[in-house]
């Protein structure tokens, strides 16, 4: 391949902050101050009356207990994913390294799966519509996602194909040929191409008042978009299921699409809440026994 002009990779610390023995990585940065933005952009949608059809879903302390939950999901979801999705002849031949977190190795796929569960199991408990209750967390996620793939750009891994347009850079592990900044890819599609379209239907749309709708345009942009970039990103070295020209990542990616489109298409104007039924019906019920008396 013909080496003309490139990208010069910026080579920063993979270490944030460093004191003594303690060291903080970009990476668990990410994960960190996704998770908090996300969290205080849900606040701000549940404080917004007019995004709602009634009550919010969700009161402000609740939001609280949300983040805890989507906090362990996406953490033991991501790394459990990255042992049984992609890599797991490794891990299973190095139990030991499945609790190194630190060393990076999250899948999306497998933190979406978790969230998913985290989400109904809290709705329930919270008795809060679950596809409201999804479609809060969906709003948010592009935070997480922006940050993770700049993460993965500055400890350079899941880097893309090899190339020989202006574009690529040369990784410092990734061989001594340019490849396309696939990572930066994804943070423009996934990160903000996503808020950009989430924000559209939330605030122009009002989607939020049509339960599913949010997340289902959330699965089918993720889906398509990581179909996209993946055919710029470098397949994973152990190709647990890669048929033919379709990475792993891509066949993943084919359910997300589908379940998206059965939200879009199942999505409905939002019901009164209970308490708002209450609220409209109680004067009525005061009134019920007055006229529904028998003479005697």
């Amino acid at each position: 391949m013909e080496t003309l002009a490139f990208l010069t990779y910026p080579a920063i610390d993979p270490v944030a902050i460093e004191i003594g023995p303690i060291s903080i990585k970009w990476y668990g940065l990410s994960y960190m101050f996704g998770l908090l933005l996300g969290w205080q952009y849900v606040k701000r949608l549940l404080a917004t009356p007019k995004l709602w059809q009634g009550a919010a879903p969700l009161k402000p302390a609740q939001a609280d207990d949300l983040l805890l939950w989507l906090t362990l999901a996406v953490v033991l979801g991501g790394r459990l994913g990255q042992v049984l999705l992609y890599d797991p002849e490794f891990y299973f031949a190095n139990p030991a390294e499945i609790f190194k977190v630190w060393k990076g190795g999250m899948s999306f796929h497998g933190a979406l799966i978790a969230s998913g569960v985290a989400l109904i199991l809290f709705a329930r408990q919270t008795d809060a519509p679950v596809r409201s209750v999804m479609d809060l967390a969906s709003a948010s996620v592009p935070f997480g996602l922006f940050l993770g793939r700049i993460a993965n750009f500055i400890n350079s891994e899941h880097w893309g194909r090899e190339t020989d347009a202006p574009i690529g850079m040369v990784f410092p592990n990734g061989g001594p040929l340019p490849r396309h900044p696939s990572q930066l890819y994804e943070a423009a599609l996934e990160g903000l191409v996503m808020f950009i379209l989430l924000r559209y239907v939330t605030h122009t749309k009002f989607g939020l008042k049509r339960p599913g709708l949010v997340v289902g345009v959330f699965l089918v942009w993720y889906a398509i978009a990581r179909t996209i970039c993946e055919f710029f990103r470098e397949p994973e070295a152990v190709h647990v299921l890669n048929i033919g020209p379709f990475t792993a990542g891509q066949m993943y990616s084919i359910p997300m699409l589908l379940l998206g489109i059965y939200f879009i298409v199942t999505a409905r104007p939002a019901e009164e809440t209970a308490s708002d039924k209450d609220a409209n019906t109680e004067p009525d019920a005061e009134k019920k026994p007055e006229s529904e008396k028998v003479a005697p």
